[in-house]
């Protein structure tokens, strides 16, 4: 597999996460199917079966966090130059046919958050604007077509991925 580029923030969340799911979760689930099991006949016993898919997807889940945090490649921003757009800029970019502008900042994929300006450094967007410089034109294709841009910020701002 390849490295996934993360933040430190995003890297500890998604430890606590593993954490949570190894030391809390798993044990109250292996309780909850216990109990379950003493309640008689597990043909037809649904607490017993959704109990069992809850451990599966747990189980799903730490397997899945544990290859994620294994290739995760831990940057961080603040040390890198940002006078061309990279992992962790906070980029700002005016769209020359509508005039609107819109900011984002580039993370992780496991990190990103649209709604928020957390974009991913696979998406179309970033990959467009990688290497790029304040006053450089740049056409990104969006779902409603292709456009232009122009970069008139490129920043590194300390984040918090919850804001």
């Amino acid at each position: 597999m390849t490295k996934e580029p993360m933040t430190e923030y995003g890297y500890q969340k998604l430890c606590a996460e593993l954490k949570d799911l190894q030391d809390v979760q798993r044990p109250e689930i292996v309780k909850e199917i216990d109990i379950a099991r003493s309640h008689g006949d597990l043909k037809e016993n649904a607490e017993y079966h959704a109990a069992k898919e809850k451990q599966a997807f747990i189980e799903s889940r730490i397997a899945e966090l544990g290859g994620i945090l294994a290739n995760a490649q831990i940057i961080d921003p603040s040390q890198l130059e940002h006078k061309k757009v990279s992992f962790g800029s906070h980029v700002r970019i005016l769209n020359l046919e509508s005039d609107q502008e819109t900011s984002y900042t580039i993370v992780g994929s496991l990190e990103s958050n649209p709604q928020k300006g957390f974009i991913s450094i696979s998406s179309p967007i970033a990959r467009a604007l990688m290497g790029k410089s304040v006053g450089d034109e740049v056409s990104i294709k969006l779902p409603n077509g292709e456009n232009d841009f122009e970069i008139l910020e490129v920043v590194y701002k300390p984040f918090s991925l919850d804001r």
